[in-house]
């Protein structure tokens, strides 16, 4: 992933957009449509009706959803030919391409990422050679990768524009007259596709439309008086909503999008939400309905009007005749006094040194010392407690709780790490990951565990659920670790995920992961570059082994070195030596494994593997700023026996 910074700002000036032909606008001129190039000022003068869904109708048509329905413009080109002539003869003034998945992500995953501009050539080409007859303009469709991109994913915003530009410039080489940008939920992303639509034409007239859920937020928690106004300065022409709600969701969205932008307004509503019947999903809006909603989405200043999912031709033919009837002229807003939110500014956050107990010694230069205690796998938690209260009664600083490590079904980590805050009185170091939950989800359970008094987070991704006892369990990933971490950030000063603010901001000391023994050094550099770009103010390896791999990731990251806190497992027997190189990928030298295998007794094993960790701690103490013990087994006397190495220095001097 290419370095871009995390919130791109447009830099320059994007060209200001004019219709071809300079022609003036004049709602009584039957030749408006003859020239694509006066589609802004055709919206200006009437409204203008779009089509309807394209997977919907080919879906009814007998094609199923595991194929890739962009790809019919090259295997069956007379079907999208037919079902474009279907919503033209409807009234539609615009028909979308099919290519609404026609990037090359999407495509890749139908083993078709090498065909984007044949799939996205034709699929504008078809569209243009039916609409010829009917003097209808034809959208380029685009709607969003399919994959997370920075700050919340691993894709870059370089890479995401690079794929957006590659499938629009197809769209524009087939004759698209607009762009249609649809059903984007992250403001970044449309970001970068309106930036790659100005890159390969600075004049095509361009549609921003995101979706939006019930309470007319986006994906990422953006407002509609956050995100007109940002499309705006963005360089959108048209603004608006598709997908996601019905109608009557929509036209709540719509009134604020109104009041917070000057731009003309676009709404293409689904038929409805869907209700199972027998098995399907069936959208129940009727024409009817749909017809009697377009007329209050121009009463709201809508200019291009149509449907989305579960929107079929009889809907389209029923809302033209209902904009004929009524000649609705929406009021002209270019003078319109625009009511803006201003942009959300985040608070300072506060300093690393008054969050935590832990993060007072990190920022203080101190090393610090942590001891693992994994949580049960029921309910019972006195072993743990026991534990927690003899490692504190020796000078532990903390204790590091993972979430349910190797995708194992344990109890709540959160829980477990307020429980021995609370009972024991030691300070908690929560495993944050992102397996099992949506960017919502983590948004919710950070912000709980802020305010239950939960101040240190190590935030991973999380191992993946086939690892585990129940190799059925799904996964969520919405984000990984860098877009968590990007997440915590912006909590901490003041903002959610959707950058709007939520007023006293969290006080977390962020921590993060890392592994100097894996095979691809660089990506773990490159990872840990961004992770740090994020926010990230301390990270703690996995158990080290080997110093040599330890001094070069330190070489590595210098340029960007945050505290580093070395991961100190003490082995119990060979056979855990084996685990841990063979299954684990942890990097364990063969002079290891021949100790470990040397001893003649499980208990002279784990007291090999307590001196091996001895040695390891000893080793790396002057290169880190701390020290996270794991106790195996629940051993946390053997925990101990390792940071005993370090005499005076680390433990016993709370």
């Amino acid at each position: 992933m290419r370095k871009s910074g995390l919130y791109q700002r447009l830099l320059g000036k994007i060209f200001p957009l004019r219709g071809i032909g300079g022609m003036q606008a004049d709602s009584s001129s039957c030749i408006l449509k003859n020239m694509a190039g006066d589609f802004l000022a055709r919206l200006n003068a009437a409204p203008v009706l779009c089509d309807g869904a394209t997977g919907t109708l080919l879906y009814a048509k007998g094609i199923f959803i595991n194929r890739c329905y962009d790809e019919l413009n090259v295997s069956q080109p007379d079907l999208i030919r037919g079902l474009h002539h279907e919503y033209l003869q409807a009234g539609a003034e615009v028909i979308e391409t099919n290519t609404f998945g026609g990037n090359s992500f999407r495509l890749e995953r139908h083993g078709l990422a090498g065909k984007v501009r044949e799939i996205n050539f034709a699929g504008a080409k078809i569209a243009k050679e039916a609409a010829k007859s009917f003097d209808a303009w034809v959208a380029g469709a685009v709607g969003p990768l399919g994959v997370r991109i920075e700050p919340l994913g691993k894709t870059s915003f370089q890479e995401a524009r690079d794929a957006f530009r590659e499938q629009i410039a197809a769209l524009l080489e087939g004759g698209a007259d607009i762009l249609i940008l649809e059903t984007f939920g992250y403001m970044e992303e449309l970001h970068q596709a309106l930036l790659a639509a100005r890159e390969v034409n600075p004049r095509i007239p361009v549609v921003a439309q995101v979706t939006v859920d019930e309470e007319a937020n986006c994906m990422d928690g953006s407002t509609p008086e956050v995100f007109a106004p940002r499309l705006q300065e963005r360089g959108a022409d048209v603004i608006g909503c598709n997908c996601s709600v019905g109608p009557v969701a929509m036209l709540d969205a719509i009134e604020r999008v109104r009041a917070a932008t000057s731009l003309p307004i676009s709404a293409q509503p689904n038929a409805g939400i869907p209700r199972s019947v027998e098995g399907r999903n069936i959208y129940l809006c009727s024409p009817e309905y749909m017809a009697s909603y377009a007329r209050k989405f121009v009463a709201a200043g809508v200019r291009l009007i149509g449907g989305c999912c579960g929107t079929t031709p009889e809907h389209i033919r029923v809302m033209k005749s209902a904009l004929r009837a009524t000649q609705a002229r929406a009021r002209r807003t270019a003078d319109a006094q625009v009511k803006t939110e201003a942009a959300p500014r985040a608070v300072a956050a506060v300093p690393l040194e008054k969050r935590s107990h832990l993060g007072a010694k990190i920022a203080s230069g101190e090393f610090v010392a942590m001891v693992e205690i994994v949580p049960p796998k029921g309910t019972g938690i006195q072993k743990e407690l026991e534990g927690a209260r003899y490692l504190k009664s020796v000078g532990v600083d903390g204790i590091n709780v993972p979430d349910s490590p190797r995708a194992s079904a344990r109890m709540s980590n959160q829980a477990l790490s307020l429980l021995l805050q609370q009972q024991a009185g030691i300070e908690a170091i929560l495993h944050y990951t992102c397996r099992d939950r949506n960017v919502l989800c983590i948004q919710s359970d950070l912000l709980g565990a802020a305010a239950v008094g939960i101040r240190n987070l190590i935030c991973i991704t999380g191992d993946p659920p086939k690892m585990g006892g129940y190799p059925d369990a799904t996964a969520v990933f919405d984000v990984d670790a860098i877009g968590l971490v990007n997440i915590v950030h912006n909590l901490n000063r003041g903002l959610d995920i959707g950058g709007n603010p939520i007023g006293i901001g969290t006080a977390f000391a962020i921590g993060i992961g890392a592994n100097p023994g894996v095979p691809n050094i660089d990506e773990e550099i490159s990872r840990f570059e961004y992770k740090v770009e994020a926010g990230a103010e301390f990270a703690v390896t996995q158990p080290v082994f080997d110093l040599s791999l330890l001094e070069n990731f330190l070489r590595k990251i210098e340029h960007c070195r945050i505290p580093v806190i070395a991961g100190i497992w003490p082995l119990v027997s060979a056979r855990n030596a084996e685990f841990m190189k063979n299954e684990l990928r942890v990097s364990v030298p063969d002079s290891i494994l021949e100790r470990m295998t040397r001893a003649s007794s499980p208990e002279a094993a784990r007291e090999e593997g307590i001196a091996i960790a001895r040695e390891m701690l000893v080793s790396v103490r002057d290169m880190v700023q701390g020290a996270q013990i794991s106790a195996p087994q629940g051993r946390y006397s053997s925990a101990v026996d390792v940071l005993e190495a370090l005499g005076g220095t680390g433990v016993g001097a709370d």
